[in-house]
């Protein structure tokens, strides 16, 4: 499995650029619970989970994994702001239905290792 560091410069090669849509979760005994949510658009593929753990930073609350979910304009690269805020919610509502959908996305952990939610730890 690719990290981070691996999976986003490989990602932008694949789409020439994308908005990703993040969501952190906190993951306890028996669930991961979603805590905090943004997007960001990617133009270039130099940048690093260190440079990207500093955004989450300020973040509410604590996080121990981040899933992100690419999202593409029709000719390619980012979307508008409005188009990524609708889906970023849409994100959010799919990922509160079924903790499992996280696995639908590139999740890593605060390290930036690629990692999956067991059923288990989503359905508690």
């Amino acid at each position: 499995m690719l990290d981070f560091d691996d999976w986003m410069p490989a990602e932008y090669a694949a789409t020439g650029g994308f908005t990703a849509l993040v969501v952190l979760v906190e993951i306890g005994e028996r669930d991961a619970r979603p805590v905090a949510s943004t997007f960001f658009h990617v133009i270039g593929g130099e940048a690093r989970w260190a440079d990207v753990r500093k955004l989450f930073a300020s973040a509410p609350g604590g996080w121990d994994g981040a899933v992100f979910f690419t999202a593409t304009a029709r000719d390619g690269g980012p979307v508008e702001e409005p188009l990524a805020r609708v889906e970023l919610r849409r994100v959010e509502s799919m990922i509160d239905d079924d903790r499992l959908a996280i696995n639908d996305g590139a999740f890593f952990d605060r390290r930036g290792r690629r990692m999956r939610i067991d059923v288990d730890e989503a359905t508690g």
